[in-house]
């Protein structure tokens, strides 16, 4: 049960309301955290700019849809049962191919990721651990394949999803039914995940 209910977005100041939008491209709804976060406007505000900025495609290789894989990633990495379901959706929803979805629980193993594409998610794993694991060699790993520009994008994803999956997991955000399904159909038999406290 969530500790703080949603706001209900016809309640919401209709500036934020607007605001807040950007998230039915990536999400096809205002995921509850961000609704939750409405209850303090500055705050939902200033979370969907950053994640607008994160998310955006700068054109450097670090496509939107291996973004929300590296999103995926960092959230499994930290056990959040929510951002789980919302990243396989997203990566859905930006075409990444069934291989792809499939093999991202494994993605050393997969030749379906490049070698760039697996030093950035394995650099994702290590930034997202308590406490963080990222070593010279994992630095070094990420470094001979992406430029500063893209690491710093890389590590935004990792970065913006260290505060949602505490945002998620902390307080409790019930998931919406759209993630909730994918999360069942693509993640139940290949990861053991459930919905946990966010029924």
């Amino acid at each position: 049960m969530a500790l703080v209910p949603a706001c209900d977005e016809e309640a919401m100041d209709p500036d934020l309301r607007a605001h807040v939008q950007f998230f039915k491209g990536p999400l096809g709804v205002i995921p509850n955290s961000v609704r939750t976060m409405a209850h303090r406007a500055p705050i939902a505000r200033a979370f969907t700019d950053l994640n607008v900025a994160v998310m955006t495609d700068y054109g450097a290789g670090v496509t939107p849809e291996f973004k929300r894989l590296i999103g995926y990633v960092s959230s499994h990495a930290s056990g959040c049962l929510y951002c789980q379901a919302h990243m396989i959706l997203a990566s859905e929803r930006f075409n990444a191919t069934e291989q792809r979805l499939a093999d991202v629980f494994d993605f050393e193993a997969s030749t379906h990721f490049s070698d760039a594409e697996k030093a950035a998610l394995a650099f994702a794993q290590a930034a997202t651990a308590v406490p963080n694991a990222v070593t010279p060699a994992i630095g070094a790993r990420l470094r001979a394949h992406w430029d500063d520009g893209q690491i710093v994008e890389i590590m935004g994803v990792v970065a913006l999803f260290g505060y949602l999956n505490r945002w998620n997991d902390s307080m409790g955000s019930a998931l919406e039914d759209l993630p909730l399904s994918k999360g069942e159909a693509r993640l139940r038999d290949a990861t053991g995940w459930h919905v946990g406290k966010h029924g």
